[in-house]
């Protein structure tokens, strides 16, 4: 025998409301689910780029220091050098003693720049989808067309003078050298470059305090000074060597 149940109407309602309030809540759990695995890639992703980006401009910047420091260098070596000319001009007997003074001005004729940054950045067009800042990418290949003008027409050219002229065999080839016009001529491209360094640095808000933290940590400065002050003694014992050694030779008859 068949026994047919009778549902009130009442409890169908609330089996049925039951039923639809599990459906929209699993509808919201999924979709919040989805929202926030989207959500947190994408957050994850601008994360990533916002890095990148940060790391790039650094180390540009970065290259842009090493860049003016070795300017700056040549800057105080080619003073010396211009001073220690005219000082010849009025004083030619004093050449055998001051020649080898200069030394320093043609050693940073022989230097020349790291070009790994700026072939990273210049060969990959991720670079510019990653910084995405036209105007610093601008500033940037501006800055290196620069650069390689101030290797041509300061650095290159003054090893030429160094090497061609034989410059301090005598005091006819080092007076032939024009050591004013190099110090001019250093000091507009220095010049030059600060400013661009400057706008790059305001235009990516990159503070002197953070720059100064990042070269440190990438040049490892302590290492770097150890090394240059070896470097400074060995060039001292060489020059007082070269100094005996001519003297020395005075005194003989080839």
């Amino acid at each position: 025998m068949n026994i047919k149940l009778h549902i009130p109407q009442s409890l169908k309602k609330i089996a049925k409301e039951a039923s639809m309030k599990h459906f929209l809540l699993s509808l919201v759990a999924t979709t919040v689910s989805i929202i926030l695995t989207f959500g947190t890639a994408s957050f994850v992703d601008n994360r990533k780029k916002a890095a990148a980006k940060h790391e790039m401009v650094m180390m540009v910047l970065h290259d842009f220091n090493q860049t003016i420091a070795l300017a700056e260098e040549a800057d105080t070596a080619l003073r010396k050098a211009s001073q220690l000319q005219l000082q010849l001009s009025q004083h030619p007997e004093r050449f055998d003693s001051l020649r080898f003074s200069f030394m320093p001005a043609l050693i940073i004729a022989q230097k020349e720049f790291f070009e790994t940054t700026e072939k990273i950045f210049s060969s990959s067009i991720e670079t510019f989808s990653t910084i995405g800042n036209v105007n610093f990418v601008s500033e940037v290949s501006s800055f290196y067309s620069t650069r390689r003008k101030y290797q041509q027409i300061v650095l290159q050219k003054l090893k030429e003078d160094a090497e061609e002229r034989h410059m301090v065999q005598s005091l006819k080839t080092l007076l032939d050298v024009s050591f004013p016009s190099y110090v001019y001529t250093n000091w507009v491209f220095l010049e030059s470059m600060k400013q661009t360094r400057d706008v790059c640095m305001k235009m990516m808000g990159v503070s002197e305090k953070e720059m100064k933290a990042f070269s440190q940590k990438r040049t490892q400065k302590g290492n770097d000074a150890g090394y240059n002050s070896r470097e400074q003694e060995m060039r001292d014992t060489w020059m007082k060597a070269e100094e005996q050694l001519e003297e020395a030779r005075k005194n003989y008859l080839y």
